[in-house]
């Protein structure tokens, strides 16, 4: 009888400790995966939920803020340790936010951040830091002299707010530059190349283009070809087209971020939450630019 008393207590004692080692569920709710760069992101996460062991379940909200607080809602309703989330609008985020709140499920943003609901953590590079890095390097590239074009991202996220806000500090710290244009394009590609079309034609002068994203200057490359115009480039996120473009010089520059590292970075917060160690409210990832 001891012996298979024994024995149960033993078989107990393995099986608790087997589903204490079932791995947790993070969730990562992604703007768009219509996007490299935030294929990247998702894929550095993964990578460092493997690595640490976590579960990672992704969702994908399309650019569409109704559809976003449908995944988080969704993934709400799942058993998850915490939610990462990259909004689709920084104010519009906010209800998907609260939701988490009000179910206690820890929340962390990454890339882009958001005005209201109770965040964590905040994972992102400086971006107003690298819109002034842009704006800089094209005024020196200008000469300090010259007409140039700024396509906006999504209104109303933080990223394009920030990158334009340091452009545009750049820009207007030097007389001999003027902006002749500032159009959004949603950081798509497409739209870059149609928004760049009507700019084109309404602008016979143009010496430079800032796009708050590659997929909207990699737009404005096509249509800058085909319009047969010389007129210099800088994008921003460093993903693999836009520094192939610098390579082959049709684009002057890309602001590199670490896409990869923005999404690892957000998992090893997340791991660091859950073991309930102290972590900052926001951690940047650091830029650099990227030109031939």
């Amino acid at each position: 009888m001891k012996k298979i008393l024994g024995t149960f207590i033993a078989t107990m004692v393995l099986l608790g400790s087997a589903s204490t080692a079932i791995a947790e569920t993070l969730a990562l709710i992604v703007s768009t995966l219509n996007n490299p760069f935030f294929v990247t992101l998702k894929d550095g996460a993964q990578a460092k939920a493997d690595e640490l062991g976590y579960k990672l379940l992704v969702l994908d909200s399309q650019n569409d803020p109704a559809k976003e607080l449908a995944n988080v809602e969704d993934v709400l309703n799942k058993k998850i340790a915490l939610m990462m989330i990259n909004p689709t609008d920084s104010d519009a985020v906010r209800s998907a936010i609260r939701a988490a709140n009000r179910k206690k499920v820890p929340v962390v943003t990454l890339d882009r951040g958001a005005k209201s609901g109770k965040v964590i953590s905040h994972i992102a590079s400086d971006n107003v830091q690298g819109g002034e890095m842009a704006g800089k390097l094209i005024a020196d590239t200008l000469g300090g002299k010259g007409k140039v074009v700024e396509l906006q991202g999504v209104p109303g996220t933080s990223a394009a707010r920030d990158r334009g806000e340091g452009f545009n500090k750049a820009i207007n710290a030097v007389s001999g530059i003027k902006v002749v244009a500032s159009q959004t394009a949603d950081f798509d590609r497409t739209k870059g190349l149609n928004v760049m079309e009507n700019i084109l034609q309404a602008q016979p002068e143009i010496d430079a283009v800032f796009a708050h994203n590659d997929e909207m200057a990699l737009g404005a490359i096509k249509a800058i070809q085909a319009a047969k115009r010389n007129i210099v480039v800088v994008g921003f996120d460093g993903t693999d087209d836009a520094v192939d473009a610098v390579n082959e010089g049709s684009m002057l520059a890309t602001v590199a971020q670490q896409a990869a590292k923005i999404g690892s970075t957000g998992v090893e917060t997340a791991d660091k939450i859950l073991k309930g160690q102290s972590v900052s409210e926001y951690t940047p990832v650091a830029l650099r630019i990227i030109s031939k």
